[in-house]
């Protein structure tokens, strides 16, 4: 049994290693200090939500981080679904479907008017798992990105 629920500072170890292991997948170097900082900062700033999915030994084995949005022409919250990530041995019994449920409860109750999302055109499970949850590809648009040299 999984069990869905907001995680807090108290939760930062265990997702420290999820979300460094989801940024590996992405091609990221590994760096659980800076995930450390990171994760850190977003919940203690309340820049972030994060949820995540417990085993019935109440091991993290997925999560999902979210960031509040606005739009202008939607004249409301929008929720950037950024990150979702289940371990692989986990991967199969629905979990991301769980998160996703999570998140739009999430946006559900803060009043937005939608999740959005992202994922590389190569992430073929992510790409047949949003449209079985409802959302929709956005073909009309173009999705242009400004990189900083830091």
């Amino acid at each position: 049994m999984i069990t869905i629920r907001k995680l807090t500072q108290e939760d930062l170890p265990a997702l420290v290693i999820l979300f460094d292991a989801y940024r590996v997948w992405y091609g990221q170097p590994s760096s659980l200090s800076r995930a450390d900082t990171f994760l850190k900062e977003r919940i203690a700033r309340k820049e972030s939500m994060v949820f995540g999915a417990l085993d019935k030994e109440d091991h993290l084995v997925g999560f999902t981080q979210l960031y509040p949005l606005f739009s202008s022409t939607r004249m409301g919250r929008i929720w950037l679904l950024n990150d979702l990530f289940v371990v692989p041995n986990y991967r199969g019994q629905g979990i991301s479907i769980q998160l996703i449920d999570r998140a739009k409860r999430l946006a559900a109750d803060t009043n937005s008017v939608g999740l959005l999302l992202e994922t590389e055109k190569t992430n073929d499970i992510g790409n047949n798992l949003y449209p079985r949850t409802g959302f929709t590809l956005e073909e009309d648009f173009n999705h242009y990105f400004w990189s900083a040299k830091i």
